[in-house]
């Protein structure tokens, strides 16, 4: 097997335990956001496996790279990342959503490796922002990522930021979108038409990539570019991606915003994932 196909398998793998775990996680603490999760699973996975300098037993180190969720209220597939790199131990994840838990229902920055507290939306750019041009003021390498969900472009403060990047030429900033189209309430285009989505962010001057969001070989091309790519504007990615993915009866539909499976559901979600991972080969 090439060294090309081995990376793509090595994320796949990766993906497919954090969506169990996570599953798992939220099964147990009969929480909610599962969809939001899934949808975002395979972006976080290429980020953490092939594209941030990261450093788990110094999750402090000045030359890191910084990843931002943004869309806070999806903490259980970013914890389920963050504790299969190493960040804290997996037997943390049996608390989540619990009683005294360090692993609380919404991103929190007490957690080795999440950079800061989200879950109010609209709040994460504009940090990531500030972040990007602090490193450059300090000549620091280290690149920002930040993932922000699609209900979220309803939030006015992204959009000052989304001016305020380009016209700061802060070249090593990169958003991700994860474009599933479906917000707390219904779906997006009907709450809130954001197309055309892509040419917005152009006419706002940054370097736009769209890709399938469940995609990896597309993802891990689109986010080599933001390290490789000379230009002296940030980059954005639009995912487009499928709520539940991976997961029959939670695809696409609005309730798994909010519900936890029951036994019987999570069965058949962990048989469907593993079914999903064994026949998606690349």
């Amino acid at each position: 097997m090439q060294k090309h196909n081995i990376t793509l398998e090595n994320i796949k793998y990766f993906s497919y335990k954090t969506k169990v775990a996570c599953l798992e996680m939220v099964h147990r603490s009969g929480a909610s956001h599962i969809g939001s999760c899934l949808s975002s699973a395979d972006i976080l996975s290429t980020l953490y496996t092939e594209i941030l300098n990261v450093f788990p037993s110094d999750p402090e180190n000045s030359y890191r790279d910084i990843f931002i969720l943004s869309k806070g209220h999806a903490a259980a597939i970013l914890y389920a990342v963050l504790a299969e790199k190493g960040f804290f131990p997996k037997s943390w994840l049996n608390d989540y959503a619990c009683n005294g838990s360090l692993l609380l229902g919404h991103a929190s920055h007490l957690v080795p490796g999440v950079e800061v507290s989200t879950g109010s939306l609209g709040h994460g750019l504009p940090i990531a922002c500030g972040m990007a041009m602090a490193r450059r003021k300090d000549n620091n390498p280290s690149k920002v990522f930040v993932l922000l969900s699609d209900g979220e472009l309803n939030e006015g403060s992204n959009w000052e930021s989304f001016l305020f990047a380009p016209h700061h030429r802060l070249s090593n900033l990169t958003v991700l979108v994860d474009y599933n189209k479906i917000q707390s309430f219904g779906y997006t285009n009907q709450i809130l038409n954001l197309e055309p989505l892509g040419l917005k962010f152009q006419s706002f001057g940054w370097y736009v990539s769209e890709v399938d969001g469940h995609n990896i070989e597309q993802l891990l091309y689109a986010l080599k570019n933001t390290r490789h790519c000379e230009i002296d504007r940030p980059h954005i990615i639009i995912c487009n991606t499928v709520k539940g993915k991976g997961v029959s009866f939670m695809e696409d539909k609005l309730e798994w915003h909010y519900k936890s499976p029951n036994n019987d559901e999570l069965e058949q979600a962990l048989a469907e994932l593993k079914l999903y991972h064994e026949t998606n080969i690349y």
